[in-house]
């Protein structure tokens, strides 16, 4: 019998921190406590030789049951399409309009918070809101 493993989705990024929080908010995941031995972030940030501050952040579900997410800093910016997105499923068992006013309210949401509403797909029955974060990464609202 295979064994069921657990993962994270690392997100290679300018600024870790900040978008590991912007997906806090789009997601309900919180911020882990610091490393053991430091108070606060912060704390444990200034602990850090100056080349290694601000290199990663992380983000977990509250109920353990969703992927961590990681964020690491790289020098490079985003080149070309996402291969692998998210997809936010707020639509799940939804049809038609009631999907679709959903998705909009999500997507109304997101868009305070820095993601770009970058077009409403909807064919009467089926609906899907593609977005970018705040770092310009594709994610979908489904």
């Amino acid at each position: 019998m295979t064994s069921i493993k657990k993962f994270q989705v690392t997100f290679d990024c300018a600024e870790p921190e900040r978008l590991a929080r912007f997906w806090c908010e789009v997601l309900g995941y919180v911020v882990p406590p610091p490393p053991e031995g430091f108070a606060t972030w912060d704390d444990f940030t200034r602990s850090q030789p100056p080349e290694q501050r601000d290199s990663w952040f992380a983000c977990v579900d509250p109920s353990g049951v969703g992927p961590r997410l990681y964020f690491q800093r790289v020098p490079e910016g985003k080149a070309a399409k996402n291969r692998l997105h998210l997809d936010v499923r707020v639509g799940t068992g939804l049809v038609g309009e009631e999907r679709l006013a959903a998705l909009e309210a999500e997507c109304a949401r997101l868009v305070p918070l820095g993601a770009v509403h970058v077009r409403t797909l909807y064919d009467g029955t089926d609906s899907c809101i593609p977005m970018q974060d705040i770092e310009g990464n594709e994610f979908c609202i489904d």
